[in-house]
């Protein structure tokens, strides 16, 4: 994407590019020539073919009804047919984010060429991105073979000037927006309602955004992590190059490297060298004041978020192909003359990818709670007040009510763990007997990554109080210590009991801005 401009070529959308174009109102999408002149082709071959051969979704039913030809002048109406039977979406509306994302990765992959789309298609579908007409789309409804079904159908009834759409900040009949814009409904031609349901594209969409959050929530989780280091004056050791090195896992090196260059000039942490015997005792055993080893959700950072890193890179790296792949059926492969069925359009990678980072962000999660405990619990940590609390225990509560809110939150992610990919239940007359739950997926993993930023909102806020208490914000690393700044900005010390809840709003918007960039 250049400037506030992203051109699809079918073949190089980004999942940067999709991140840029949602976060920023002004930005508009066109189509290359070279694309455009790729679709027309393909609409040439289809619509010469069409007559004299039986073309699954042209000239037949569909699923379970292939085998029911339908005459050249119902073809059209096979096509509304199709949208409008597959509209029914139920539950609340899926974040207009995914929706624009999901828009865009369906455009990027019918400009691919490959699916016998008209250009007034291609154009109507950009138009309505750039003016950000948004489809509703609701939450339930789609298993994930012959793609998200029912969510797409969804946008492609807009299209056709019917249901319901976002348009500058209301929900609103798309006839009305239409009559508003003065805005022709577009008439579907043969094919193309297919065409634009039958795909992975809101799977897909989410998934992009999803893996951009997932790296932003990773880089704070990062950061939250080697703050709790210097707090509790660790051991440098646990961070070492040549430790990481004896263990070479992508992720791993990765967080370790990440962490040593944020501790780089760090006056807390300590050196194990400097760790010896004082005198002789006539004891056998004997116990020494000093912590030889931190608790694992301090010394085992790197062997725990390295998996996360891992996943976060592999989902980049299927969504990334996903997103510029065709997904529909049949493909028309105008350059060897031929209509390809098969089944491009099912999710299994997507709802693969997505699953296992949602696992891996659940226990990301539960590290930033296990430190949240270890800091708010003076019987664990015997060095802080109870619940950080700056002013009286037992007459005021410190940070005692946000505890409640972490445990639940991380309580409630590892229910939603539980991987949806496996979930297969056989539809639509059992022609759709394997399915991928890739849109199910990707929504609860959604949720899960909301669920982790909540809990490192209130961990950060638990990092600035601990700061508070041992007066050390002048000795944080450089890094470390901007971060504390900027967490004390928008949420001041806890030094007498007060509400909470908007000042943590503030630090959960900061966290999630931070993994927009």
């Amino acid at each position: 994407m250049k400037g506030n401009k992203l051109t699809l070529t079918g073949g190089d959308l980004t999942i940067g590019d999709i991140q840029q174009f949602i976060a920023g109102p002004q930005g508009s999408v066109e189509i290359s020539p070279e694309a455009l002149d790729k679709v027309r082709q393909s609409r040439a071959f289809l619509e010469k073919h069409r007559e004299d051969h039986i073309v699954y979704g042209v000239n037949t039913g569909f699923g379970p009804m292939a085998s029911y030809l339908v005459n050249d002048d119902e073809a059209a109406n096979l096509q509304v047919n199709l949208i409008r039977s597959h509209a029914t979406g139920m539950g609340e509306p899926i974040d207009q984010d995914y929706v624009l994302a999901a828009m865009l990765v369906r455009l990027n992959t019918l400009v691919k060429g490959y699916s016998g789309v008209s250009v007034e298609l291609v154009e109507r579908l950009a138009a309505y991105i750039n003016k950000r007409i948004i489809p509703v789309v609701l939450e339930h409804g789609a298993v994930g073979t012959s793609g998200d079904l029912v969510q797409l159908a969804h946008v492609a009834l807009a299209l056709i000037g019917e249901g319901e759409v976002f348009y500058q900040g209301k929900r609103q009949p798309m006839s009305k927006v239409a009559g508003e814009l003065k805005l022709e409904a577009y008439e579907l031609k043969a094919k193309e309602g297919l065409s634009l349901i039958n795909g992975t594209s809101v799977m897909g969409g989410i998934a992009a955004v999803l893996v951009s959050r997932a790296a932003g929530l990773l880089d704070n989780e990062i950061k939250a992590g080697a703050w709790a280091l210097e707090l509790v004056n660790a051991f440098d050791d646990s961070i070492a190059e040549g430790l990481h090195a004896l263990r070479p896992h992508a992720g791993q090196l990765c967080v370790s490297g990440r962490l040593r260059k944020l501790l780089a000039d760090s006056k807390l942490l300590k050196d194990r060298k400097d760790l010896k015997k004082n005198g002789t005792q006539a004891e056998e055993v004997y116990k020494i004041s000093e912590t030889v080893q931190e608790v694992y959700s301090f010394r085992c950072l790197a062997q725990i978020l390295g998996p996360v890193y891992d996943a976060v890179e592999k989902a980049k790296e299927m969504v990334a192909i996903e997103i510029n792949s065709v997904t529909d059926n049949p493909i028309v492969d105008w350059e060897k003359e031929s209509f390809l069925h098969g089944g491009n359009f099912h999710g299994d990678y997507i709802a693969y990818a997505v699953d296992q980072l949602k696992m891996t962000i659940v226990k990301l999660g539960l590290l930033a709670e296990r430190r949240i405990n270890f800091f708010l619990n003076d019987k664990v940590n015997a060095t802080f007040p109870p619940f950080l609390n700056l002013q009286k225990p037992g007459l005021t509560l410190g940070l005692q009510g946000l505890q409640f809110v972490a445990t639940s939150t991380a309580a409630q992610s590892q229910t939603l763990a539980y991987p949806q990919y496996v979930h297969s239940i056989p539809t639509n007359a059992d022609n759709q007997d394997v399915v991928s739950m890739g849109t199910d997926a990707a929504l609860l993993c959604s949720k899960v990554v909301d669920n982790s930023f909540i809990i490192q909102a209130i961990e950060v806020v638990t990092l600035a109080q601990c700061t508070d208490l041992l007066k050390t914000g002048g000795e944080l690393s450089g890094p470390i210590a901007e971060f504390y700044r900027s967490i004390r900005e928008m949420f001041p010390a806890i030094t007498d009991d007060r509400a909470l809840a908007n000042d943590l709003a503030k630090v959960l918007s900061r966290l999630k801005v931070c993994s927009d960039n």
